[in-house]
């Protein structure tokens, strides 16, 4: 259950009688200092090169070929 449409939910009584139904707490996501420490330990190894992404660029004009590509690998279209 999220709250993304607001913090209270109407729901009849008759949708939860008529299925089974298991509710767990956590969005699942982790505490903010979990965050900032994995962002920092990512941004550390992109700023010492350890860290790439393979990637294939291509021009503008042959953006129709590149897009069948596009699904398989990291293709970066330039002007």
């Amino acid at each position: 259950m999220g709250e993304s449409a607001g913090p209270t939910i109407s729901l009849r009584a008759a949708v939860l009688r008529g299925i089974p139904l298991t509710m767990l707490g956590t969005a699942g996501i982790p505490p903010p200092n979990l965050l900032v420490e994995a962002f920092q330990q990512i941004m550390a190894q992109a700023a010492s090169g350890r860290l790439c992404i393979e990637t294939e660029q291509v021009p503008l004009a042959e953006i129709g070929d590149a897009w069948e590509r596009a699904q398989r690998s990291r293709v970066v279209i330039m002007p």
